[in-house]
This record gives structure tokens, sequence and C-alpha cells, in this order.
């Protein structure tokens, strides 16, 4: 972003506050739905299924689930990464960096509160840790707990495509829907795709969930350089063709494509693309539901759509949210559900950081981001 004249980083920053809320909101949306099925959600809610904010198992309206939050520790390892790397001039920081993110994240996943830090500790640092919110355990993925325990740091460099040693077999939707700030940095879809790709296989290691997540990112800098959403997606197949092994990924986001122009969305349309469970399912279903409703005045109807099916609501939800608030910035979120969210001071702020720190030379105040 250096260099960026301000009209346009007054664009950026609306986008990238747009993708981590907008995320959230769709979060908060799927999460009372998530393991009902769509004629469940339906005897449950109406024929057209949740049209708003609903109360989840506990009575909570806009409680956000571990989607968001391994969002957030994404989004606070890669600016970490990049504070550690300006001064040293130093490269190559940033899978570990992200990896130490989602270890704080683990915490938040097996503690109450914050856990004290001991002796000189690299991971229990940093102001998001101790935001209280963030210590809940709603329904998170067995992939992303299991894989975190391993000591795998996947390299910096090297060719994509190949399986990962950790979780080998998995490719479950947890790679994707915490991928969106590695699209978000401005350091182009190239870069995000490879970054997302390899930081995927710290806690999962099938190639589509690594391609899946890729994919993701890199649709998400297309957007944030004013894309439009079709563009996007296309540009973002183009990159995935690049790569053995993508097949499996391209083939959801074709179907995601052509579903798409023909004719008015159906939550039987999106079931024919799967339940979300996997990776490039749930990002089929987002792609889909955000290209079927590409408007600024359609993002309430895209976030319904992406969020009342059999499946993985929040995941899809939140994805979908994702790309629509990078699409259309914040502005055009709806604001009674942004109010209800969970944590969105929080998210706005951390958005804002992400962008300040690419952006500029910042100096974070001591121990808000420190290096890790």
């Amino acid at each position: 972003m250096n260099g960026t004249p301000w009209g346009d980083r007054a664009a950026r920053r609306a986008r990238v506050r747009g993708a981590l809320l907008g995320g959230a909101i769709g979060d908060a949306l799927g999460n009372p739905v998530e393991f009902l099925s769509l004629a469940g959600i339906r005897r449950a809610y109406g024929e057209q299924g949740v049209q708003g904010l609903v109360a989840d198992a506990e009575g909570a309206v806009g409680r956000v689930t571990d989607d968001t939050q391994m969002t957030l520790f994404t989004a606070e390892g890669l600016i970490r990464a990049h504070s550690r790397a300006r001064p040293e001039g130093v490269g190559g920081v940033e899978t570990a960096a992200v990896r130490n993110a989602y270890l704080r994240w683990l915490d938040t996943q097996n503690h109450l509160a914050p856990p004290p830090r001991g002796g000189n500790d690299p991971v229990r640092t940093g102001w998001l840790r101790q935001q209280r919110f963030l210590y809940a355990r709603r329904a998170p993925g067995n992939a992303c707990l299991t894989g975190l325990t391993a000591d795998h740091i996947p390299a910096p460099t090297g060719p994509l495509g190949r399986p990962g040693p950790v979780n080998t077999g998995s490719k479950g939707c947890g790679t994707v829907m915490r991928s969106a700030p590695f699209g978000l940095t401005g350091e182009g879809a190239a870069a995000g795709f490879a970054l997302a790709a390899r930081c995927a296989q710290i806690t999962h290691g099938h190639p589509t969930g690594a391609f899946a997540a890729g994919a993701l990112a890199a649709v998400v800098a297309h957007l944030l350089e004013g894309d439009s959403t079709a563009g996007a997606v296309l540009r973002a197949m183009e990159l995935l063709a690049r790569h053995p092994g993508h097949e499996e990924t391209t083939a959801a986001l074709r179907a995601a494509v052509d579903l798409a122009a023909q004719g008015a969305p159906t939550a039987e349309k999106v079931e024919s693309l799967g339940a979300g469970w996997v990776a490039e399912e749930a990002l089929a279903i987002a792609v889909y539901c955000a290209l079927v409703l590409p408007g600024a005045d359609e993002v309430a109807e895209s976030l319904l759509l992406s969020v009342n099916h059999s499946g993985d609501s929040d995941s899809t939800g939140a994805v979908c949210g994702n790309l629509l608030g990078a699409r259309h910035g914040d502005v055009h979120l709806p604001s009674s559900w942004l109010v209800l969210t969970e944590g969105r001071a929080v998210i706005a702020e951390v958005a804002d950081d992400l962008c300040l720190e690419f952006e500029r030379a910042v100096a974070w105040p001591e121990g808000r981001y420190p290096v890790c």
C-alpha cells in the first residue's frame, strides 16, 4: 500500500473493514443454524429461513465463532510478521508468526480467560489475546485443534500442491474461513494466494484445503483493488490453474460461477454445491451467493442466502461476508446486524491496524504487536 493516494487509502480501509466485519456478521447469522438441515431451518424460522440475527442455543444474539476468532488471529499474525520484517530486513517469517497467532487462538479454546505468560514465552503476548469475548468455544474444527498440537511450521518458499504432514487427508473448511486477511495486505493476489496456501498446512494437509484458502485470498486481493466479484473470481481461477493439483478447487469455483448464471437464487441451488464442511464447498457456496446477488443493495439478501442451507452455515456465511465486505466496503453492511455483532469494535480496530501496518512504518505501543 506504500505510495497509495489518500482517496484510494480510504477506499481500501473501508474494504478491509468491510471484509472483517462482513465476515463476522455472516458468522453470527449462521452460528445458530449451523447444525440444522434446510428443512429444520424452515420448520424453526419459516419458509424463508432465518431473516436476520437470531438467538443461539443459549439465547444470545450476534455471537461469533471460531471462524471470526481465527480470522482475527490471522490478521494479527500478519501484522506482527510485517512489523518484524521491516526493521530487521528479514523475510520468510510469516508462516511462523501466523502459527504463533493460531496458538494464541488455541489458548482461547482451552482457557476461560487469558492464561498468564511464563518466562520469555513468545506466544502469550500482545493485546488481542486479552480480549475476553474471544475466550469462547463454539464448535471449533477438530483439524484446527489437533493440527496446532503438531510442531509444524510450513516452509516459506517452495512449490505448492504437495500434501502436508499435519492432518494429511483433511481439507476441512477451517483453512478457508480464516484466510481472508491474506488478501487484505495490499501485496497482491499471487502473494496472498501463496501465503494462505502455505499457512493452511499448519493444520490441514490436503492440497485442496490449501488451494481453496489461497483462492479466497486471491479473490479478496482483487476485490481490494476494486475489481468486480465476477472478475476477481475469474482471475483467481487463472492463478489456481498454474498449480498442479488445483482441479478440485477449480471445479468447485466453476460450478459456482455457472450456477450464478442460471437465474434467480434458491436454497436448493446453494445445496447443489455441497454442504460447506470441506474447503472447496464452503468457498463455492460463498462465491455463488456473492455472484448471484452482486449489488451493494443486495448484501443482506446475499448473506441470508449463504446461511440458509443444510451444512456449515457459519463458515459459508463468514466467507460470503468477507467477499461482500471486500467488494462493497463497511458502509454497505446491514447496520442493524452490525451493531449486534459480538466484538465489532475490536474487529474494526484489527482491520485498521492491518491497513496501517502495510501502509507505512508504524511505531506500535509497547506490547501491542511484539516480535514473535
